[in-house]
């Protein structure tokens, strides 16, 4: 479903500040597979999500999903079958449109000619049964102003708007971290559910080294804008988060990890 070939990226090319954010990244994902996304600040994780998502272009390399290349194609133009959540739940959504309205948009995605028909009968009953799932008790509450929800609430309403219409490909990126723990446990219950239910080719980047293990069927670590690791999920069974820290520790002197970049990891991903 999604394969990346020889891609580079760097930022403020030929200047003092620049930074080499992905070098020679190459990578394969099945259809269906849910592969999670773990690094240091930097290592590239999210420049490889906005790669995919197609907000950033690379310098040079190919970027193929389902078979089209769409390596010159901006985000607007990958719409049509790439949903993305993003980590600020506020982004997203129309915040001055309805919670319907909102799942109306996004029903429509990819449609060549919006339908003159809207929120009729039929539509607000099927939304109401979608929202139903995510037991927030908003299914009664479809024509609240979505910008008047809380955070978890509307970060819940972001992903179902992302599933709604089945896309090809689902990118995650960091979409728990801003939320509280028990809003964060609940979008990733859901995250669970929507991605098993319709067999979603996901990529996931995600701040918890606990949440990478549970989630997915494979791991990828980056650093320094490179692929370090693949992890299957055979071998994803069978590590703890202490597994994953060793793994930075044992790759410390090939690449060059700091003993403050190790502990920084501890603070952050335990």
């Amino acid at each position: 479903m999604i394969e990346l070939r020889d891609i580079h990226k760097r930022f403020n090319a030929g200047t003092m500040h620049e930074v080499y954010a992905l070098r020679d990244v190459r990578l394969e994902i099945r259809d269906g597979e849910f592969v999670t996304v773990i690094g240091t600040n930097g290592s590239g994780k999210s420049t490889l999500l906005n790669i995919l998502a197609g907000t950033i272009l690379p310098d040079s390399g190919t970027i193929r999903i389902d078979g089209r290349d769409v390596t010159g194609k901006r985000d607007f133009e990958r719409a049509r079958f790439i949903s993305r959540v993003f980590q600020n739940p506020f982004m997203g959504t129309a915040p001055d449109m309805t919670i319907a309205e909102n799942l109306l948009l996004a029903h429509l995605r990819g449609q060549r000619h919006y339908p003159r028909i809207g929120l009729n009968a039929k539509r607000r009953e099927f939304f109401k049964s979608r929202v139903a799932e995510l037991e927030m008790q908003l299914e009664d509450r479809l024509d609240t102003v979505i910008g008047t929800l809380s955070g978890g609430q509307r970060q819940a309403v972001s992903l179902l708007m992302a599933v709604i219409r089945q896309p090809e490909v689902l990118l995650l990126d960091e979409h728990t971290a801003a939320l509280d723990p028990k809003s964060a446990a609940q979008v990733t219950r859901l995250t669970k559910t929507f991605i098993e239910r319709g067999k979603l080719t996901t990529f996931m980047v995600t701040h918890s080294m606990q949440q990478a293990l549970e989630l997915g069927n494979r791991t990828i670590m980056m650093h320094q804008g490179r692929i370090i690791d693949d992890i299957s999920e055979r071998e994803k069974g069978r590590l703890t988060v202490d597994d994953l820290l060793d793994k930075f520790s044992e790759l410390r002197k090939a690449e060059k990890l700091t003993g403050e970049m190790i502990e920084h990891l501890r603070r952050e991903y335990l």
